[in-house]
């Protein structure tokens, strides 16, 4: 049994097949994946101020 716990996180997305998928499909899909970008974005951001703040206390 796979362990999900203990594979590698960088592994390669298998790539969705688009070819069967309808316009608004592809077009919700697009969505989907902006969302998910700005969630990351956010994420990032939350991530670089915290980075940020923690660096500070110790130049002091």
């Amino acid at each position: 049994m796979l362990d999900p716990e203990n594979e590698p996180l960088n592994q390669p997305k298998k790539l969705k097949s688009l070819d069967k998928m309808s316009i608004q499909e592809l077009e919700q899909y697009i969505q989907d994946m902006k969302d998910e970008i700005a969630r990351v974005e956010q994420e990032i951001k939350k991530k670089k101020a915290h980075r940020d703040a923690v660096s500070s206390i110790f130049k002091s």
